[in-house]
């Protein structure tokens, strides 16, 4: 029953949060950049308007693209259930650690890429094999990053073992290992969520989006399922950075006034990162499309010296 419970609550977390912190980022780099923006819960009327609207689908599309949109929220919401959020042990924990973790949001990503090519778009193919192209080397330094922190947490790639780790006496916060998987980890928190320097999620220029140029085909539903995917994929990546970097406040017993501290900390947390996200998206312009591999490729040797560090100066 308290199984059954924590997966509600999480999964509501999930749902509520994410376009809140979506929304709180678009507003916060619009005020950096002197323009009054959007407000923070514009990203709710987003969806509420894309789920009311018709579908306008291609004539040449096949299942694949019916089923793309609920096989990426699927897998999303299953991967935010293994993250420890507000509590030490995640709902989903059980039943698989990083490596599941990695596999889910790959998942998405695959089915996402195909959606882009089924329709026979060429600039549904171009966003497909630039994201393929970036996972291949964000993928590897995302594990790496993760397992530099297992190692440290008695070897166990569990994401609540990582948390409960973390809460002994012989964690240490500042470890430089650590401290070269979350810079590996926020670059690829960059990649991943589609945000400068890597991809612009405000622009629609054919030429340099990728994101973007994979759901062009998209409307209505299918369209809402996607983009909320996409605002609960950043907020999971971003729960990994806060909670196994910087595990103050978790909770790790069921009492009210512990859920609710741990709350306001992962709430301060998230909002902590995402003004970080900000400054980087305002003080850098996007690279050009074949130098982002050089800028995660730096990401992937972050990522191997933080692993490497690990077995020399443990």
């Amino acid at each position: 029953m308290n199984d059954a419970i924590g997966i509600i609550l999480q999964t509501l977390l999930l749902l509520a949060l994410a376009p809140l912190l979506t929304g709180c980022i678009r507003n916060w780099k619009a005020k950096l950049q002197n323009r009054r923006g959007a407000r923070v819960w514009q990203p709710f009327l987003d969806l509420a308007k894309f789920l009311r609207k018709d579908m306008v689908i291609s004539e040449h599309a096949s299942w694949i693209f019916h089923a793309m949109p609920f096989v990426l929220f699927i897998s999303t919401l299953l991967a935010g259930l293994m993250v420890p959020m507000v509590i030490a042990s995640a709902p989903l924990s059980l039943f698989g650690g990083a490596l599941a973790l990695v596999g889910l949001l790959a998942l998405g990503r695959f089915f996402l890429a195909l959606g882009g090519l089924d329709t026979a778009s060429a600039f549904g193919g171009m966003g497909s094999s630039r994201e393929m192209t970036i996972a291949a080397v964000a993928e590897p330094a995302l594990m790496l990053a993760i397992f530099t922190v297992a190692i440290t947490a008695d070897r166990s790639t569990n994401l609540s073992q990582m948390v409960l780790a973390a809460q002994g006496p012989t964690w240490k916060l500042l470890n430089p290992a650590h401290v070269l998987a979350f810079a590996a980890l926020f670059i690829v928190l960059l990649a991943e969520t589609g945000r400068i320097p890597v991809d612009n999620p405000a622009t629609h220029l054919e030429l340099t989006m990728i994101h973007e140029a994979m759901i062009l085909e998209y409307s209505g539903r299918y369209l809402a399922l996607i983009e909320w995917s996409a605002s609960v994929k950043q907020l999971i990546l971003m729960a990994l950075l806060v909670n196994i970097f910087f595990p103050v406040g978790i909770a790790t017993d069921l009492s009210a006034q512990s859920i609710g501290l741990s709350l306001l900390w992962f709430v301060a947390k998230l909002l902590a990162l995402s003004g970080a996200v900000v400054l980087v998206e305002t003080t850098n312009a996007k690279l050009r499309l074949f130098r982002v591999p050089d800028l995660l490729s730096a990401a992937f040797i972050l990522a191997t010296l933080a692993l490497l560090s690990t077995f020399l100066f443990q």
